[in-house]
């Protein structure tokens, strides 16, 4: 008996399983490269070979992907990143009271109290500090990503980086190599930088208590688990699946719905081999003009989203699409 949770997210889609007792017995992070529904089906192949759709008791999507996701999967709940990281978290310990979430593209932060999300932020729409800013910068100065961290806990002297802005910081990173420093302490100012944009801005007001953990992608950088807990004065907890704890929420929440609703609605792994079309058609009912996406498997219609009113998203029935 499994719970299934997928966080389709911008950078990355993660699939995880959860067994009766809520311990994680399968994980899987896959490249969603801008085809969500790809990078679904090549994670269920993978699922295929080891499991049976009887095995699987409940199935929640979150992540920017989550509406079209749960089209595909049949999800049992479809729940945002704040509700969903907030779960995970709460699972493992009942007194954290921050979450600090930094992603492939975008960030968060989640203030707790009493078990209970009461306040969050999220980035706006530049990507300094996220995991694939620093890929990039891994990547430019030549060194793998999973070193990055290391290469900062080896700095005697962090140097000031610009960090409000990806293009000031990657300029200033270029700038201070002109000038010879060495690349430990352009690396660790690097994650000081970030730490302090990440601080002023999406944590700007926000009371920040321990116990805090730290997940995402990002929290595998030591360098940024280093430069938090010098901010805050400290310590910050990174959860041992900290890079899939969006997908962990899914499942619970999942489980949690099915537990009261008495079944699933999981279509089964055999959607991996199957054909998904999908088109878009501007809707001309209103003044709104809303841009709607209209997923298919072959001549059926899974569902539609993207609508403001409703009117094409609850359309759907037995595979008809009566918007139409």
């Amino acid at each position: 008996m499994y719970y299934l949770g997928v966080d389709v997210g911008s950078v990355s889609t993660d699939i995880v399983l959860l067994d009766s007792s809520m311990d994680v017995i399968e994980k899987l992070y896959l490249r969603t490269k801008g085809k969500p529904i790809n990078a679904i089906q090549k994670g269920f192949k993978i699922l295929k070979e080891k499991y049976c759709d009887e095995q699987i008791k409940a199935v929640g999507t979150t992540g920017s992907g989550r509406q079209i996701s749960s089209f595909i999967i049949g999800a049992d709940a479809v729940k945002n990143e704040i509700t969903a990281h907030a779960c995970a978290s709460l699972s493992i310990d009942k007194d954290v009271r921050t979450i600090l979430e930094i992603g492939g593209q975008d960030s968060k932060i989640i203030i707790l109290k009493d078990g209970i999300p009461i306040d969050f932020a999220m980035n706006n729409v530049c990507a300094a500090g996220t995991g694939s800013f620093l890929d990039r910068q891994a990547e430019r100065l030549g060194i793998p990503i999973e070193e990055f961290g290391d290469y900062a806990l080896k700095s005697t002297t962090p140097l000031r980086i610009a960090g409000r802005c990806a293009v000031f910081a990657e300029s200033d990173m270029i700038h201070k190599q002109q000038l010879g420093y060495n690349e430990a302490d352009i690396i660790n100012g690097l994650c000081e930088a970030l730490v302090r944009n990440y601080l002023n801005d999406i944590g700007k007001g926000k009371e920040i208590s321990s116990k805090i953990f730290f997940q995402g992608g990002v929290a595998a950088n030591k360098g940024m688990k280093a430069s938090f807990e010098r901010a805050l004065g400290c310590e910050v907890f990174i959860p041992e699946h900290y890079n899939v704890m969006g997908a962990i929420g899914a499942a619970i929440i999942a489980k949690e719905t099915v537990d009261k609703n008495g079944s699933t609605n999981f279509k089964g792994f055999d959607i991996a081999n199957s054909k998904f079309i999908s088109n878009s058609f501007e809707c001309d009912g209103c003044s709104n003009r809303c841009e709607v996406v209209r997923i298919k498997n072959e001549d059926t219609v899974l569902g539609c989203f993207g609508d403001r009113c409703g009117k094409w998203t609850n359309c759907i029935s037995d595979g008809v699409d009566k918007g139409a």
